[in-house]
């Protein structure tokens, strides 16, 4: 009896433990990195918000496939959401210095009404932890990092689109 009662207590640690831990994840505000915009001008990433409303933080590169398809679908879209909820979504390149200078001419051939911001260094990449690409993150209105996932398939815009939606009615978000 005592010995179940005290695997119960381990238990109950360990969940709080646990969720503790995904809180202060998901609350995360984003790291001050010096990075440029895509006309070369230095930007600090603690500098980005939208006046209250949520943004898509997406990070890309120009010879991923996946993150091409994600932000072409999303790119459809993008103005009927902006009516919508008010979202802003910023791209940020992950392209290295050897295929930087191929971004911008890439964002304006594919007609991309994003903000752009060039990460050559990685450096806004590392402080993110971000691993894999694509890496989305969804911000709520104060700048925390509420959501996010790595990779694309088809429907995944529906998700991000319903999330932006429970964010601007202050709806609980499930993972």
């Amino acid at each position: 009896m005592i010995k179940s009662k005290k695997n119960i207590l381990i238990i109950i640690i360990l969940i709080l433990i646990a969720n503790g831990g995904f809180s202060q994840d998901n609350n995360k505000v984003l790291p001050s990195v010096d990075i440029k915009t895509i006309d070369g001008k230095s930007f600090n990433t603690s500098s980005i918000s939208n006046d209250g409303k949520p943004i898509i933080l997406s990070f890309w590169s120009t010879w991923c496939k996946p993150c091409i398809k994600e932000l072409t679908t999303i790119a459809e879209l993008y103005g009927d959401w902006q009516k919508e909820t008010g979202v802003k979504i910023i791209i940020v390149s992950v392209d290295d210095s050897r295929t930087t200078l191929n971004v911008k001419p890439f964002v304006e051939g594919n007609d991309w009404t994003y903000e752009v911001l060039l990460d050559a260094n990685s450096d806004f990449k590392r402080a993110m932890n971000v691993n894999l690409i694509p890496h989305t993150f969804i911000l709520n209105g104060k700048g925390q990092v509420v959501w996010q996932h790595t990779s694309f398939t088809e429907g995944s815009e529906i998700e991000l689109i319903n999330i932006i939606r429970k964010i601007i009615k202050g709806e609980a978000i499930d993972k």
